[in-house]
């Protein structure tokens, strides 16, 4: 017990799986049978999508106190209508799809970060303001109809091996891989190091408007991908796909056991608050609260998860 408690200490990220857990585990008992394996299955599906976002929210929120994109759920909506309409329901134009959506998130990035750097606008400002024009590109382009996705792109999205979806397989080895870019490359030690201290990080050598342009960069990209394969998943792009991942990608951060202040960060944590946010609102759901309780509890629960698991931190 002692070398649990030590562990979950050193790795505040374990409350977020703990956190989940229970939840599954509260939810399974009440509904019995099998619905525990599908509901497993179900959480796996639905958190994919908070850690593809979540995780180059968090590479923002490193940076710094301030630092947010607000942009995320505009551009999860944009690059889905855009990969849409250049796929075409098409397998042969999947591709090409999906680079048309790293193009859109290239370009939010590099909006957002001008905004931040040449007209000196406070990120979280600057990340809102670019949002609503992002949201009005997606309208204007949108008109109101839904493409449907490529038979291969909703397989992929959809699709699972011995009830394990496979999109989420292909999202924990790219956790992995970012685990290794944030604790183990250059990048990854430059943007904590911003965080830790902007000053001293720029007398140290660090090139910080290169890894500020970079980050907000990386978050646009990864919420541009995330909106191509949610519209694989919901068949089709719509206009409002992306509001649910506002708060939700800066939750997944904070649960997971990041540093809402910056300069300390992981991202095993974003995995297990993106599965315990899902099977929270369904346990609630399950139990047959009501829409406003459901509100309620959600936020204290999660005030709970926060506070336990910080104080837990600071106690080292």
């Amino acid at each position: 017990m002692k070398r649990v408690q030590a562990f979950m200490r050193q790795h505040p990220w374990s409350w977020s799986f703990l956190a989940a857990f229970t939840t599954w585990a509260v939810t399974a008992a009440y509904i019995s049978g099998t619905g525990g394996l599908a509901l497993a299955s179900t959480a796996l599906s639905f958190s994919t999508f908070f850690v593809m976002v979540g995780i180059g929210q968090m590479f923002v929120i490193t940076l710094g106190p301030g630092n947010v994109d607000l942009s995320i759920p505009s551009t999860i909506t944009l690059s889905a209508v855009v990969s849409m309409m250049v796929m075409d329901g098409s397998n042969t134009l999947i591709v090409l799809g999906v680079l048309a959506a790293v193009g859109v998130g290239l370009l939010v990035g590099l909006f957002n970060y001008s905004l931040i750097r040449v007209l000196s606008i406070p990120p979280i400002i600057a990340t809102m303001s670019s949002s609503f024009l992002v949201q009005s590109s997606a309208i204007a382009l949108g008109r109101g109809v839904k493409i449907k996705p490529p038979l291969a792109l909703e397989w992929i999205s959809t699709a699972k091996i011995l009830g394990v979806p496979i999109l989420a397989l292909l999202v924990i080895a790219f956790a992995i891989g970012m685990a290794v870019v944030l604790n183990r490359t250059i990048y990854g030690r430059s943007v904590t190091a911003f965080g830790q201290n902007t000053r001293a990080a720029k007398l140290a050598g660090v090139p910080i408007e290169r890894i500020r342009y970079l980050t907000y960069t990386l978050s646009a990209v990864l919420a541009a991908v995330c909106g191509v394969f949610l519209a694989g998943f919901s068949g089709g792009s719509s206009l409002n796909m992306g509001e649910e991942y506002l708060l939700a990608s800066i939750a997944v951060v904070v649960i997971g056991g990041s540093s809402i202040a910056g300069g300390n960060s992981n991202v095993p944590g974003i995995f297990g608050s993106a599965l315990f946010l899902f099977l929270l609102v369904a346990m609630l759901n399950t139990f047959g609260a009501a829409a406003g309780l459901r509100l309620i509890l959600t936020g204290l629960i999660i005030v709970g998860v926060v506070t336990f698991a910080g104080g837990r931190k600071e106690s080292r």
